[in-house]
């Protein structure tokens, strides 16, 4: 099995050169660059398996580089942000990124979110198996809601029979949603299902891509329920 080819894109010197022996060390294959446009282009060129992004950086900064890679790709984004509380974290979401991870980091755990995002993503772009333990979801097919269509096999949504694009993200996140239409799920439960968390996370990654779902299938089609989570009006 080929090994995972992680872009890693980082101005700091000694933190690029630090992670990046690190990664190396996990098994990863890893091309490293100091900057945005130098990033975009070995994007570009190298397609690797998922992206590591920096906020800052010279030239074009991480969530304009995230907006360019997700323009032309599905493939998982993971922001690095010095600040865990500041905009650049929501900025870095909205942009198209699937996760983020706040800056000083420790090795084990960055390693553990790319894994995690890699199992979810399945190498390709795409959700190797976006509901492994079967929930709700006893009837595979085609799951309609209105002018919703899920496909869920072949992993395709439409709406009023246009396809809509989602990323493999947001389409876990939908068949979480629609695989218990009116059921309210948590932020807590949708991190711990969508973002393979087994632990506390940031919920505003949840937020932030539910926000982005719902440019998506319709404003209303997600119903905010206040303290308690969404959930997919049927």
């Amino acid at each position: 099995m080929a090994e995972t080819h992680v872009l890693f894109v980082e101005d700091d010197d000694v933190i690029r050169e630090a992670t990046q022996l690190a990664l190396e060390r996990d098994g990863f294959t890893v091309t490293a660059m100091p900057d945005g446009l130098s990033g975009l282009e070995s994007f570009r060129a190298d397609r690797p398996d998922i992206a590591l992004l920096d906020v800052m950086l010279p030239g074009m900064d991480g969530v304009s580089l995230c907006r360019r890679i997700r323009d032309e790709s599905t493939v998982p984004v993971i922001m690095l942000s010095a600040r865990a509380d500041s905009i650049d974290v929501v900025l870095g979401l909205e942009a198209g990124a699937d996760d983020y991870v706040t800056k000083p980091f420790d090795g084990a755990v960055l390693v553990a979110r790319i894994r995690a995002v890699l199992r979810r993503f399945g190498h390709a772009g795409g959700p190797e198996n976006p509901d492994p333990a079967g929930r709700g979801q006893a009837e595979r097919g085609l799951l309609v809601f209105g002018d919703l269509e899920v496909d869920t096999e072949g992993m395709e949504v439409r709406r009023a029979g246009a396809p809509v694009a989602v990323t493999p993200t947001e389409m876990r996140l939908l068949l979480e949603f629609s695989s218990a239409p009116g059921t309210v799920l948590s932020r807590d439960k949708l991190l711990e299902r969508v973002w393979d968390y087994g632990w506390g996370g940031d919920t505003r990654v949840v937020d932030v891509h539910v926000q982005r779902l719902r440019a998506k299938i319709g404003q209303d089609r997600v119903e905010t329920v206040r303290g308690f989570g969404y959930k997919l009006k049927p």
